[in-house]
């Protein structure tokens, strides 16, 4: 059966994630500290998931939490958020570069020297970091060190810096650079999974607990396939739900006068969005890959898997050609699955859950303590199937300038039609967004999941003032007791 028809045959939840639905009641679980493998993709959203087979058997076999919320659909806030569990405004990692954004503005402040990396760490695990890291993070600069800069709270480090391509580039291993060209060994993604995979097995001998995250360049933008995968899914173009080359009715002034999508562009997508497809199955293929090392190594039945992506993506859904930074599902609600020990099976959770929580899950899932200045809650409790009745109701979305300078990767090259600053709430039923210039969104997605009625302007002025000062909130709140009382503050 081929890939696509595999694909095609999985169970589906309509937004390409299958999941059998969760039940009441707990896994038995392990009181060894578990290993921890983190698989970070960059720009991968929820409709490229039926593509991924092994992901697909990782969804049976853990458990996926389909309203899993971004703080940023960009890379560099959300990459920050995870690092530290805080959002933006805490953070102060708004863009991928500049005075408000980029690695520079996250060294110069000092936030790398407490991040999930460093609670790990003094817990007693072995770390490492492969692949990209934050957008302006240059392998070879010393940053007065007199080596190659490597981050705080990291045993072992090979990262990157500009290597969208996945070809011709540098990685910083271990203090020194080593320079990949563009043979098919080169691929970046299979170099940093196999490096990951001699991790796992030296780790593993040593009989140490061990945590590892891979980060992928793929399949962010030019969508660089790996070799053997360059000339798969011919014919596939990129997906036309109802939202496809449609504004939503009542649209934001950024929005409402959109054009229509050229055939050009439309062309263009589906290219994309094929090449796409190609791209992650190396990602895919990775997957498959750590789980057999970890077999091999006899650590898998203590070992959690877990699989993310820093952000979403659109493509031709409300008229816009591709890209990302909306508020809109498509852009902020992205794969999130989590599969080991003492994790249910076969299970979509609901709860509303974002990225500033992975460092707080990680360090329960170490036995660390819970770092204090984080924004978010560990996961695990939900990881037995039993959500706790005063759960978050709330996620925050705080996006600011788009990214308009033709240095930055995410760069919108073809259309202005990127949104102004805001602030967002995304509960399991709604979407609220607020935007600088005072116009706002109100998606009722039980009863449109596409968002393509924007109800704002029929919202009563009591109900604006509830979700205004919710949103208030949390855009101010900081650590982890105001943070979830903010966040329990509407539905």
């Amino acid at each position: 059966m081929s890939l696509l028809a595999t694909a095609a045959c999985a169970p589906q939840n309509g937004r390409g994630v299958a999941f059998a639905v969760a039940r009441p009641g707990r896994n038995e679980s392990t009181s060894v500290r578990p290993n921890i493998v983190f698989v970070l993709t960059d720009d991968l959203s929820q409709n490229l998931v039926p593509y991924m087979p092994n992901l697909l058997a990782l969804q049976r076999e853990g458990t996926t939490f389909t309203n899993y919320t971004v703080t940023d659909s960009l890379c560099c806030p959300s990459r920050a958020s995870m690092l530290k569990g805080q959002f933006p405004h805490n953070t102060g990692i708004y863009k991928n570069h500049g005075s408000d954004g980029g690695f520079r503005l996250f060294y110069s402040r000092g936030a790398e020297k407490s991040t999930f990396a460093t609670d790990l760490q003094r817990a007693g695990y072995r770390t490492a970091f492969l692949g990209k890291y934050l957008n302006e993070y240059n392998a070879r600069n010393p940053l007065g060190t007199g080596k190659p800069y490597m981050p705080p709270g990291w045993d072992q480090w090979f990262a990157g810096g500009n290597a969208y391509h996945n070809f011709n580039y540098s990685l910083n291993e271990n203090n020194q650079v080593r320079d990949y060209g563009n043979k098919p060994t080169d691929y970046l993604t299979d170099v940093i999974s196999a490096k990951a995979s001699d991790f796992i097995a030296t780790s593993a001998a040593e009989g140490k607990p061990f945590m590892v995250e891979l980060s992928t360049y793929a399949p962010h933008s030019p969508y660089t396939p790996a070799p053997q995968d360059a000339d798969s899914f011919p014919g596939l173009k990129a997906p036309r739900s109802a939202a496809y080359d449609k504004p939503p009715a009542d649209a934001p002034p950024w929005l409402k006068d959109v054009k229509p999508l050229t055939k050009a562009q439309k062309t263009r997508m589906d290219t994309e969005f094929r090449k796409r497809v190609q791209s992650i199955q190396s990602i895919d293929r990775m997957i498959g890959s750590l789980r057999a090392t970890l077999t091999k190594a006899g650590v898998a039945d203590r070992t959690v898997l877990v699989f993310a992506s820093d952000n979403g993506y659109h493509m031709g859904e409300y008229r816009l050609p591709s890209g990302k930074q909306t508020a809109f599902d498509t852009d902020v609600n992205v794969p999130l699955v989590m599969a080991g020990p003492g994790i249910g099976a076969g299970r979509g959770i609901d709860a509303v859950v974002a990225n500033i929580d992975l460092r707080p899950t990680f360090a329960e899932l170490a036995g660390a303590p819970q770092p204090g200045e984080t924004d978010g809650r560990s996961l695990k409790p939900l990881l037995s199937g039993d959500t706790p009745a005063d759960w978050r109701t709330a996620a925050l979305i705080e996006h600011r300038d788009p990214a308009t300078d033709p240095l930055d990767p995410d760069y919108t090259y073809d259309s202005p039609n990127i949104p102004p600053a805001y602030d967002a709430l995304r509960t399991a039923q709604f979407t609220y967004v607020k935007y600088v210039d005072g116009s706002r969104e109100y998606y009722d997605r039980t009863a449109d999941p596409l968002q393509l009625r924007n109800l704002a302007g029929k919202l009563s002025p009591d109900r604006i003032a509830e979700l205004d000062k919710a949103l208030k909130g949390l855009t101010t709140c900081a650590g982890p007791e105001a943070c979830w009382t903010a966040g329990r503050a509407v539905s």
